[in-house]
């Protein structure tokens, strides 16, 4: 079959589309089809078609025409694109993962973390249920997996971490690497708080009782403490205990000693996995990874059987057809993929770097999409079929409280004897209740007793409970409140929470480390003091997030920055492969590596389709950030109840330096390029000496930096000739 394809291999060398480099792999791939006496068939056409091209590109074929003819030599010639290394000898020290598994278990636990449990369910009940899960269904398969494939794809290749694989790839945007290294950063400083949280609440968990199951007393008082009468036991403790949160976000204070200590155990965990590198981290990665698979599908099993988790269910499935068209929900949908899945931080990138160059990294990103679209809907479930149980249990005792009203009512002559509610009534209040007030009572008794009853809905009260992103936590204590052996089951959820938050942690710290190693080679021999020397400084960084505010501005970084940078990192890695290296060109590389033809699919979805969703995502954020009020959920102490609060104008400011400081290195990388391309620049590289003149502007662009191979002395000298 490659024997047919000389014809047509001729045939495009001389159409404009096609230039000297894709001829080029195309003969690779021809070669690998064909066998010893195909080759000596093809060796004359192979020159005969080239000698259209560039002097250059004829010598290539000459010399390549030479080897096909020696079958020995041709097996050397294809051997030596595995061989190669991007940058210099150094790589050939590069460690590995021990397996293919625990590659992949890093890459998912990277991918499927915190922020699966903690916005999902949220953001799922406010932007339309069932809608939302379909748009993020789309937006997860035809723009998450191409982005991760690419990112998988460039880091294994070329052995390197972000900021090395796209100075190769484009130096003009080299900055793009620099740029997700400061995400990885300014991210991991706020994602450690949530893991501190996780980590408080497994401590707290070896207790009994547990000190969220009831109100605390007063000092010196039998008499329970007010704030938390009005409001719950569990979100009680989530505020008041825990975060001690403030009434707003200017009010300020020192980060709390609890919390503190807290987030300097998350530290010292990630320093201690990461000290010895991807091989003692891939062992951790069998039990942070998979463990908490398995504690989901037992809290699945057993959240299924409370009262009211059919309720919980069918809010979430409720389908609201008008959020399919709104931005807003698109905005949103599209923030927690990118986040929740992880590309533009570098860490794809990174993690894949350390696995062989023929990985099926395509079969992975799929993988890792549908694992991370699974635990989403796991978790989901879990928190809905909580959130309807509790919804309806105190929807039940608000029945019961008005049952007790109306006999205190009868009892005083206030109203009518035919107002009384049926003894029935207090062993099946969800049943009985509506029927009492709607059916028995005359119209005129019914007016009376409703002014003086409270109105108990079990919409509203499901609402209330799905207020304020921290609802998981919430939702969590609640469900180990009401099972048997609540210690036992506390222990088994927090454990899950902290495994989930390590495991994206650990990918986090493979995008800062991996890179900083690459680019100065002598920190490889110093893993250990580099990880000390980075996660020291980010503990310090990270406490500002443990003062009472902290809450707050976790939210606000999470909801309203993070997006801006990774989208805009997004587009430039995407337009940099797809226009500038070229997509086909990409898919042409990865073909020789992986052994196997790649659906053109993703040359289309790379060249049009993500570069207009994400530029208009992009353009959207930066509008509703700069055009519309940014809002919080913050905790009022007076009324002991969460109230949606506007942000301060300067947290915009805030904002807007993060933002700017984050990308700023891709318009210094440029420039510096620039000035390196203007003016004469001798580059050491390889023994070889490259020099980048303005009137070689061409020829990088046509060079090929994924299938460059390094030619042994026999094979230059053949070229010289």
């Amino acid at each position: 079959s490659g024997f047919k394809m000389v014809p047509r291999c001729s045939s495009l060398a001389h159409s404009e589309w096609m230039g000297e480099w894709e001829v080029h792999t195309l003969c690779i791939l021809i070669l690998g089809c064909l066998n010893s006496q195909q080759l000596s068939k093809l060796s004359s056409g192979l020159v005969r078609t080239m000698t259209s091209l560039s002097e250059d590109a004829h010598k290539l074929a000459i010399t390549l025409s030479s080897y096909i003819l020696s079958h020995e030599d041709n097996k050397e010639v294809l051997k030596t694109t595995d061989k190669d290394e991007p940058k210099d000898e150094a790589h050939a020290e590069r460690p590995s993962w021990a397996n293919k598994t625990e590659y992949f278990l890093a890459q998912v636990g990277f991918s499927v973390g915190l922020s699966t449990i903690w916005r999902f369910p949220y953001l799922c009940f406010h932007n339309g249920g069932g809608s939302f899960i379909i748009i993020y269904i789309l937006m997860l398969f035809f723009l998450g997996v191409p982005l991760i494939f690419l990112e998988m794809a460039a880091g294994q290749r070329l052995r390197q971490g972000s900021i090395g694989v796209w100075k190769v790839i484009s130096p003009w945007i080299g900055g793009v690497g620099y740029a997700s290294f400061m995400v990885c950063f300014i991210v991991g400083l706020y994602y450690s708080m949530l893991m501190a949280w996780s980590l408080f609440y497994l401590v707290q968990s070896f207790q009994s009782p547990l000190p969220w199951s009831s109100c605390p007393s007063l000092r010196n008082t039998s008499d329970f403490d007010p704030e938390c009468t009005r409001t719950t036991s569990t979100t009680y403790f989530w505020y008041r205990k825990m975060l001690k949160a403030t009434d707003e976000i200017e009010m300020g204070g020192l980060p709390l000693f609890h919390l503190s200590v807290s987030l300097f155990a998350t530290w010292l965990l990630i320093c201690v996995s990461m000290m010895k590198g991807p091989r003692s981290i891939g062992k951790m990665l069998y039990v942070l990874v998979l463990l908490p698979y398995f504690i989901l599908i037992v809290l699945l099993a057993r959240t299924l059987q409370l009262e009211g988790a059919i309720f919980g269910l069918k809010t979430l499935l409720a389908t609201k057809v008008r959020s399919l068209y709104s931005m807003e929900v698109w905005r949103r949908t599209g923030n927690q993929v990118f986040l929740s899945m992880g590309p533009g931080f570098g860490s794809f990138t990174a993690i894949s770097s350390y696995v062989p160059r023929s990985n099926n990294c395509i079969s992975d990103a799929f993988a890792v999409a549908f694992l991370n679209l699974v635990t989403s809907m796991t978790a989901t479930l879990v928190v809905f079929s909580i959130i309807g149980h509790w919804a309806t249990v105190s929807t039940q005792k608000c029945y019961q409280r008005n049952a007790d009203r109306a006999m205190d009512l009868v009892a005083s002559g206030m109203l009518p004897s035919k107002a009384r509610p049926p003894d029935s009534l207090y062993h099946h209040p969800n049943l009985i209740y509506p029927r009492w007030l709607n059916n028995s009572l005359p119209a005129q008794v019914k007016s009376e007793i409703l002014q003086q009853l409270t109105d108990c809905n079990l919409t509203w009260q499901l609402k209330q409970a799905m207020e304020g992103p921290g609802v998981t936590f919430v939702a969590f204590t609640e469900l180990i409140s009401v099972l048997p052996g609540p210690t036992l089951w506390a222990i088994i959820i927090f454990l899950l929470l902290v495994n989930q938050g390590m495991s994206t942690m650990i990918g986090i710290m493979q995008g800062i480390i991996t890179p900083l190693q690459d680019t100065f080679s002598p920190l490889r021999k110093h893993t250990q003091l580099l990880t000390v020397g980075v996660c020291m400084p980010m503990f310090l960084g990270s406490l500002i997030f443990a003062r009472p505010s902290g809450s707050y501005y976790v939210n606000l970084l999470d909801d309203y920055w993070a997006s801006l940078p990774l989208f805009f990192i997004i587009i430039l890695e995407n337009v940099a492969m797809a226009w500038i290296y070229g997509a086909r060109r990409f898919l042409a590389d990865m073909t020789i590596l992986l052994g196997r033809s790649i659906s053109p699919m993703y040359r289309w979805l790379w060249s049009f389709l993500s570069p207009f969703v994400l530029l208009i995502l992009f353009l959207f954020t930066l509008v509703h950030l700069c055009g519309k009020d940014i809002t919080y959920m913050a905790w009022n102490s007076t009324s002991s109840n969460e109230e949606l609060q506007t942000y301060p104008l300067w947290t915009k400011f805030l904002l807007v330096v993060l933002t700017i400081v984050t990308i700023l290195p891709i318009p210094v990388y440029f420039l510096y390029t620039l000035v390196n391309v203007t003016f004469p620049l001798c580059v050491i590289h390889n023994g070889a000496t490259i020099v980048f003149k303005p009137e070689d502007k061409i020829n990088s662009q046509k060079s090929h930096p994924l299938t460059q191979e390094r030619l042994s002395p026999k094979m230059m000298n053949k070229m010289d000739k």
